[in-house]
């Protein structure tokens, strides 16, 4: 990628910022726009953007994101603007000529009951989870659309899976956060308070894969240096954890140690979801980061207060 330009869709997230960090070893030259810059829903903004700024190589992590409650709240939201931003993006890196696309999309994409570990041609082979159907649907249509271009015009526009996340520039608003910052947050907020017990949504059985962001960035730059093929990619860890051990873990880490009760009103979501490493690891990657490390620094950084709450105004 050296002498190249390169434009992160999405920098200022928190997938799109560490493939930020990650460039910057890579000697080429990084272009970002923020959503004052471009607003990416906007067709003739997206394209008269890209014309100017002629990227070689483009990095999709752009998305609307968020939990079980945030997907449950905004159905519309999540499908309707996932769906035109990816479409406008990859849809004008093709009228521009960029020489290579990389769509990021997420595990939900795969059916509820899906076969462990998930490999990636267990696509649309069954039902998807509902609490997130809405943002798996349009995730989904991205990885079609890259397919179709790649079909129709030899396009070199591929995609990559991400696992469940976490890692600097996480998102702790107990209102729209994923699981991992949620905790975090909800055993510091019992430890300063001296509260005797943190409550977690569900029985705490399902299990869950998780790969700091910073492993999943320099995956990324693993692939578009080294894959191009029509079938995206799944990123992650190749190990999972039952999201009661996860809170157990996130507690001692924190160094909070009361009761942890069961809200068990709220839905748990996926019995399980670990998708398969065998592709990643064939092409010659693995993860670094362990799971208690990246903890404790992602601990750090909220103890710094060193993040931004995005809310749903």
């Amino acid at each position: 990628m050296k002498g190249k330009k390169v434009y992160v869709a999405g920098h200022r997230g928190m997938v799109g910022a560490a493939i930020v960090r990650r460039l910057a070893a890579e000697e080429c030259t990084i272009l970002t726009a923020t959503r004052a810059e471009l607003d990416l829903t906007r067709q003739d903004a997206v394209e008269a953007w890209l014309t100017s700024n002629r990227p070689d190589a483009v990095f999709l992590a752009a998305a609307k994101v968020g939990g079980i409650l945030a997907n449950e709240t905004y159905p519309a939201e999540f499908l309707y603007e996932n769906l035109i931003l990816e479409a406008n993006l990859i849809h004008a890196a093709h009228k521009v000529g960029v020489e290579k696309l990389m769509f990021l999309g997420s595990s939900c994409i795969y059916p509820k009951f899906a076969d462990q570990p998930i490999v990636e041609e267990s696509l649309l082979t069954g039902a998807l989870e509902p609490t997130n159907e809405w943002y798996a649907i349009a995730k989904i249509a991205g990885i079609k659309l890259c397919q179709a271009f790649r079909k129709q015009h030899g396009d070199d526009f591929i995609s990559a899976m991400p696992t469940n996340l976490y890692g600097p520039g996480d998102n702790f608003d107990l209102k729209s956060s994923h699981v991992m910052p949620a905790l975090i947050r909800k055993a510091h907020e019992a430890k300063v308070n001296n509260l005797e017990e943190i409550v977690m949504w569900g029985t705490g059985t399902p299990r869950r894969e998780f790969l700091h962001v910073d492993d999943c960035a320099d995956a990324c730059v693993h692939l578009m240096k080294n894959y191009s093929d029509d079938t995206h990619v799944n990123v992650g860890s190749g190990d999972d954890i039952a999201i009661l051990e996860l809170t157990k873990l996130v507690c001692d880490v924190v160094g909070f140690a009361g009761k942890i009760s069961h809200d068990l009103a709220k839905p748990d979501g996926t019995p399980r979801k670990l998708m398969s490493a065998g592709k990643l690891r064939g092409l010659g990657w693995a993860p670094q980061i362990g799971l208690e490390e990246g903890i404790a620094g992602v601990y750090e950084i909220f103890k710094r207060g060193d993040y931004l709450e995005r809310r749903h105004d």
